[in-house]
């Protein structure tokens, strides 16, 4: 098994070579912390760490769709100081006691549906990524899909003109590192891969930049299950990017059990939550006739037949996004809650509604109160004592939701309107 404590990413802007820019970023992978950068130079830079000069090491060259390097270096433990071309990475709080998480944030450019990528309100990844930085957290937590611009936007749509496609770096620069910029300077990351990060659509992007192994994977691959340790709990990140949604094929479902086998003695010991980008409890909105609805289906059966039977009982919280609106479910004591805040800024369901709704929802064989509703904005949690307290806020960073979490149950309500 191979142990992660945490995702570090903070985007630096530095001078290079004929006036290059530089994204850099921090990650821990198996023994340790590293470095890495994306670097239009010719040749890696140097990384000063508490004073002294090191020179990082090549982790993948340029290639037709990403034309510049990728870089990395292994931090020493206890590392106080790490600068790349004199700006300070921050380093990870061993014990966060904020954490903000979203996701599916991409602006979607694929079939018949294109994002006007060019209008912040229509695409507000931005706005969300400047409101949450604003917050401060010690820890972000991005549940999946950053890569949306899959097909060139069409002839004389203003709203996405000018935009870039395909799985390469001007599509990642523009969909996730450049919105991004001011949350990515605020804290540290744990990056969870989707569905849109699987092969054959941004899995080249993925594996050269956000997966967490410590070399670049070729496609087709599943990213490795690994462990953030984050003092007196673990945050346990799973590949759920190739999972299915209405079915269990066998393949699938082995491929998912493989993964739980791999923190097994963990999940059953360790308090903690696990991460990944499909949710093994959710409803997903279908349709909606007027004021009726919406009418939901339920997923996500790979992984609910892969769980079966399993020793979770470390585990407080699935974390999750793939359907694009934020929703709880309490289960009790009986399994752990399910959160899912798919609201970064990609477009949401068409069936459903921003309304908040609370109500009593049956997945999987058992009962659970669930508080849901679709909007754009991040959800932030803070420490409290045992407890963790949440706030959902909105686009117009509006408080929609407070909740608490204690143990496993997560337990939200709607907050009143004006409410600050």
């Amino acid at each position: 098994m191979r142990i992660a404590v945490l995702s570090l990413l903070i985007l630096v802007f530095a001078g290079g070579r004929a006036g290059a820019q530089t994204q850099a970023w921090v990650q821990y992978v198996e023994g340790g912390a590293q470095a890495r950068t994306v670097a239009a130079t010719a040749t890696c830079p140097e990384v000063t760490i508490d004073g002294h000069a090191r020179a990082m090491q090549l982790r993948a060259g340029p290639t037709a769709g990403f034309g510049n390097r990728l870089c990395q270096l292994d931090l020493p433990a206890g590392a106080r100081d790490v600068r790349l071309d004199g700006r300070a990475l921050p380093l990870p709080v061993r014990t966060p006691r904020r954490i903000l998480i979203f996701g599916d944030t991409g602006c979607r450019l694929k079939g018949r549906d294109y994002q006007a990528c060019n209008d912040p309100r229509a695409w507000p990844f931005a706005a969300v990524a400047r409101l949450a930085a604003a917050r401060h957290p010690d820890l972000v937590i991005h549940v999946g899909d950053y890569y949306y611009r899959e097909s060139p936007c069409p002839a004389l749509d203003k709203g996405c003109a000018g935009t870039p496609s395909g799985d390469n770096w001007a599509s990642w620069k523009a969909d996730f590192f450049d919105p991004a910029a001011p949350l990515l300077a605020a804290a540290p990351w744990v990056f969870v891969r989707g569905n849109h990060e699987a092969c054959g659509r941004g899995g080249l992007g993925w594996f050269r930049m956000l997966d967490a192994a410590p070399r670049e994977t070729a496609c087709p691959a599943t990213s490795g299950a690994f462990a953030a340790d984050l003092g007196d709990f673990k945050l346990y990140v799973l590949d759920s990017s190739g999972a299915a949604d209405a079915t269990a094929p066998a393949a699938k479902v082995a491929a998912m059990a493989a993964q739980l086998d791999a923190l097994k003695l963990e999940l059953a010991r360790q308090p903690g939550w696990i991460l990944t980008h499909r949710p093994f409890w959710g409803l997903t909105p279908v349709a909606r006739l007027g004021s009726v609805g919406p009418l939901e289906v339920p997923i996500n059966r790979t992984q609910q037949v892969a769980v079966e039977g399993r020793d979770l009982s470390a585990v407080q919280m699935v974390v999750s996004g793939h359907i694009h609106h934020f929703d709880s479910l309490d289960f009790g004591n009986a399994r752990p809650a399910q959160l899912i805040v798919g609201t970064g800024g990609d477009i949401g369901e068409w069936a459903d509604t921003p309304k908040v709704r609370d109500m009593t929802a049956s997945i999987d064989g058992m009962d659970a109160k669930r508080l849901s509703f679709e909007r754009y904005g991040y959800f932030l949690l803070d420490r409290d004592g045992d407890d963790w307290v949440g706030v959902f806020r909105d686009l117009d960073n509006r408080l929609i939701a407070n909740c608490r979490l204690h143990l496993r149950a997560l337990v939200c309500w709607g907050a009143k309107p004006g409410t600050p």
